[in-house]
């Protein structure tokens, strides 16, 4: 077992099921660090907390999209705001990593209106952020094989700090957009990575790194998957195929394995097509097929019309700017029309939870869903509408 030791612990924080953050005095000249209560707010799942201790549960051993059977928890715990923006944070923690266990700890930071990529924290290290911040938040991730161990992490606490290097990730002005091979996830009855539960023709993507994991429930980090004639919008709810630490979407040199290749090209590609790596993944599997996304089988049958695997055109949204909303639905999906009105012709899908890309919006058909009643649609790619009755979104330009 090993056991990280953290700096002293500031004041606690009270925590209800809901998020919320609390304030650093901006007249602190060198702010201490701030304790994070061990309690996981929503999205979070797998997880017991004793003390101020954060446990892998006791869910059994599931094969998720990366094909390798464990357990696996998530925690997200209550953002921290800070008096002043920040360029980066050290993050501070115990842990203890039994029997061949894991326990990872990730910080993200609010950038303009929405949640950046989370980035890992090495405790006690400095971790810069994307851009300066006043507000981030902390995510602990605990594995292990199918029996035994439990692994934990413990007495957190988060403190800004300017002295650090160029930050790892960033956010540009048009989010990436690469074509990649897509595979089919089934799996119906298993569960991902954040704990979700696949049902049938279910609609989701995974991709193979946590770093844009969507918290249970959650679409901060969701995709555009296009083919030539049909768009889906996903929310990543889960880790594959293949590798889990190759997050290829990310520039060359902020990226967590495989610097050495391109932006955009996958690591299972590059192992399948030109034999790198041996031609194995980070496991030291051969690697079969090409794939750098995963679809779950509502996302693959029917939101992109696919029978067999294939390259499509993936655009990280979470990487970029731009117009955003929301689909607001319980269960199922939101048709994607070639025109704003019920009349168009489906040409794609958007999951539950899911961002979707807005380009500008229109009138058509009156429309009412959990939004309201309203005659407002918004074009979410070229030729392609949803109804705002069903988007949480702001107004944008006329198209």
């Amino acid at each position: 077992m090993r056991i990280t030791r953290t700096a002293a612990v500031a004041a606690c924080l009270a925590l209800t099921a809901a998020i919320f953050t609390t304030t650093l005095p901006s007249t602190a000249a060198t702010p201490d660090p701030v304790a994070i209560s061990a309690q996981p707010v929503a999205g979070s799942s797998n997880v017991r907390v004793e003390g101020g201790r954060i446990i892998l549960g006791d869910a059994p051993a599931a094969i998720g999209s990366v094909g390798i059977k464990q357990r696996s928890g998530l925690a997200e715990l209550a953002p921290v705001r800070f008096g002043a923006a920040t360029s980066a944070v050290v993050v501070d923690y115990t842990s203890g990593t039994p029997d061949g266990s894991s326990a990872e700890v990730d910080v993200r930071a609010w950038v303009g209106d929405r949640w950046s990529e989370w980035t890992p924290a090495t405790a006690g290290t400095p971790t810069a952020l994307p851009r300066a911040s006043q507000q981030v938040q902390v995510r602990i991730i605990v594995s292990a094989p199918s029996a035994g161990a439990a692994p934990w992490i413990g007495d957190v606490t988060v403190q800004p700090t300017d002295a650090t290097a160029v930050p790892r990730s960033s956010i540009q002005a048009a989010p990436l957009k690469s074509r990649v091979f897509a595979t089919r996830e089934g799996l119906v009855g298993g569960t991902t990575a954040n704990g979700h539960v696949i049902v049938s023709r279910d609609h989701f993507v995974a991709l193979p790194s946590r770093r844009g994991l969507s918290g249970n429930g959650s679409g901060t980090y969701s995709v555009k998957v296009c083919t030539t004639t049909r768009c889906a919008f996903e929310p990543v709810w889960d880790v594959g195929p293949w590798n889990t630490k190759d997050d290829y979407w990310n520039p060359s040199a902020t990226r967590e394995m495989w610097k050495d290749l391109p932006q955009g090209k996958p690591e299972s590609q590059a192992a399948y097509q030109d034999g790198y790596n041996g031609g194995k993944d980070q496991f030291g599997r051969t690697v079969a097929n090409p794939a750098g996304i995963d679809l779950a089988d509502g996302t693959f049958w029917d939101a992109l019309k696919l029978t067999d695997n294939s390259w499509v055109d993936v655009t990280y949204l979470w990487t970029g700017d731009g117009g955003r909303g929301t689909v607001s639905i319980s269960s199922g999906y939101l048709n994607v029309r070639n025109a704003p009105n019920s009349g168009g012709t489906i040409v794609g899908m958007a999951g539950k939870s899911a961002q979707v890309t807005v380009e500008c919006q229109t009138t058509g058909e009156t429309v009412s869903g959990s939004q309201g009643t309203t005659n407002v649609w918004l074009r979410v790619h070229t030729g392609m509408y949803v109804s705002k009755a069903w988007v949480s979104a702001g107004t944008f330009s006329a198209c």
